[in-house]
């Protein structure tokens, strides 16, 4: 029983994970295809924080291996290697190498960071996000004029779910809002999420973030990256890039006020 009880167990949860993972590209291996500038920024660093990783393990897995080679008794009574004791240029080497390394990837890592959460605050396209229990209302602002919310409901499908029109090789802001609980704002084929907070304030930075879309059209799926509820799950919507001319098309008939 205690045996059968387990494998239930490992079953659901991995039934709870193959349904928590979006409909995105995962075929170019951890990570998938980038519908962003951003999104390739934490691409390059992730490789190379992989890259880095293997180098270093490779180093550390060769230094062992000469150890054992070539410090391994081959007598019983075989009198103990020389002692190294006070040897400066040892000592300086390895506390040099690991304080560049350390200093290399944090170069990398708060130049990114800051990429990401840059925002120039004049984008094509301003998109509020606001989120509930269990679904999305965006808003799309495009020169000071303010389309009508796309609502959603929850849904079993991210197909069925509020779907974001946005126009490609254009910047993006969004601006981040909820009044219930926590949530998670989470496009994979963005390689990015930002938690969405109740409480804070409309000028408060941490709201947004701004994205630059690239060149390829498509259907992207979204989601709630933070357990919020029942229906968390279902929390699911689309981002629908297409073209300029195509997005322009879409405003016009989507103004606030316009006829249905």
């Amino acid at each position: 029983m205690p045996r059968a009880a387990a494998l239930a167990l490992l079953l659901a949860s991995a039934t709870a994970c193959a349904n928590d993972v979006p409909e995105a590209d995962w075929s170019r291996g951890l990570l998938p295809e980038s519908i962003t500038t951003q999104g390739d920024v934490v691409t390059n660093l992730w490789n190379g924080a992989w890259i880095a990783a293997l180098a270093t393990g490779a180093v550390v897995i060769a230094l062992i291996v000469w150890a054992c080679i070539f410090h391994t008794k081959r007598k019983a009574k075989a009198e103990l290697p020389p002692q190294v004791r006070y040897n400066l240029p040892i000592e300086m080497l390895y506390t040099l190498v690991p304080l560049v390394m350390v200093s290399v990837f944090f170069f990398f890592t708060a130049r990114d960071s800051d990429t990401l959460t840059k925002v120039s605050g004049n984008p094509d396209v301003k998109v509020k996000v606001e989120a509930f229990q269990w679904s999305w209302r965006f808003t799309t602002t495009v020169d000071g004029k303010t389309g009508k919310p796309v609502v959603g409901m929850p849904v079993s499908d991210y197909q069925q779910g509020p779907q974001l029109v946005l126009p490609v090789n254009s910047t993006v802001e969004f601006d981040l809002f909820t009044d219930d609980v926590i949530h998670s704002f989470w496009v994979p084929n963005m390689i990015f999420k930002r938690d969405i907070i109740p409480g804070i304030p409309d000028d408060n930075p941490g709201r947004k973030f701004e994205i630059k879309t690239l060149g390829e059209t498509g259907v992207y799926a979204g989601r709630c990256a933070e357990l919020c509820g029942a229906d968390h799950s279902r929390m699911l919507f689309s981002v629908k890039l297409v073209s300029q001319d195509e997005f322009k098309s879409y405003i016009a008939s989507n103004q606030a006020g316009s006829a249905q």
